[in-house]
């Protein structure tokens, strides 16, 4: 497994396009989350937009393929990552 810092693993989900990765994380409230997800899906998306800009607060907004809606990756606690059929864990 290839060691990254946190600004490596951003740019290599960005990167990805729109291919499947998986992260893992550490959530608000303190708890592991492990999520399937891609960018740039349009499914359910309504056109209103975001009240904020999630790069200002460190998030990625990726659409969860097992829960099948958009959801948040917190960036400030990213344990690790699968992408491009390779494995990393982030630390800064």
């Amino acid at each position: 497994m290839i060691t990254i810092s946190t600004d490596q693993a951003k740019e290599l989900i960005y990167n990805n396009k729109s291919k499947i990765f998986n992260v893992e994380f550490i959530k608000k409230d303190g708890t592991h989350r492990l999520m399937t997800a891609r960018l740039q899906v349009k499914k359910g998306v309504k056109g209103v937009g975001l009240n904020f800009d999630p790069s200002q607060h460190n998030l990625i907004t990726a659409y969860d393929m097992r829960k099948q809606a958009h959801r948040m990756i917190n960036c400030n606690n990213l344990v690790s990552l699968s992408a491009n059929k390779q494995k990393y864990l982030i630390s800064d």
